[in-house]
């Protein structure tokens, strides 16, 4: 009889612990889940109106064969429907010191790419930002519905990373809301 007893006192405190937990806002889960470092990246593409693009730290890569990486986009995106249209992007990886590029990419709006120096990825023509420590020039493969977001699955058609160097470049990061940078 102590046995089941001890088991239903176990019962009541998990119970209480899950209730007593603060509840999962917006804010909490940018909170919580800011402890996670990413790596920060621009997804562009180009259609007839010229170069877009938006930064993004949603992205990975997914499958090796055959070769796929995703990144998801919010719905309320203004890149991602020409994103979708051309049914192209290129994915670039920032380095450490590109912090100003990353943030004129993560305003809404406007002509992000004034004076900012780029060239046509190879497969598929989308922008390639210079000073860029790796870059990766896909195809669109699938889009998924993620909640206010959607899953884009890119095949990838090209991809290169900064000349081998004694010293490559460092990747930009971001982690709780603040962008860093790889210790010593």
């Amino acid at each position: 009889m102590s046995f089941m007893m001890g088991h239903a006192a176990m019962a009541t405190t998990v119970v209480r612990h899950f209730r007593d937990r603060p509840p999962c806002t917006p804010a909490r889960f940018r909170q919580v889940l800011g402890h996670f470092a990413t790596g920060v990246t621009v997804i562009t593409t180009r259609d007839a109106d010229g170069p877009a693009g938006f930064a993004c730290q949603s992205f990975s890569a997914l499958s090796l064969t055959p070769p796929l990486v995703v990144f998801l986009v919010g719905r309320a995106s203004t890149t991602w429907p020409r994103i979708e249209r051309t049914g192209v992007f290129c994915v670039s990886v920032l380095g450490a010191g590109q912090e100003e590029l990353c943030r004129s990419f993560a305003v809404s709006g406007g002509d992000k790419f004034t004076g900012v120096p780029h060239r046509p990825a190879p497969a598929t023509g989308a922008p390639v930002l210079a000073g860029a420590v790796a870059w990766i020039d896909c195809r669109v493969q699938e889009v998924h519905e993620g909640g206010d977001h959607l899953i884009v699955v890119g095949r990838v058609e090209a991809l290169a990373a900064a000349p081998d160097l004694p010293d490559p470049p460092d990747p930009l990061l971001f982690h709780r809301g603040r962008f860093r940078r790889l210790g010593p």
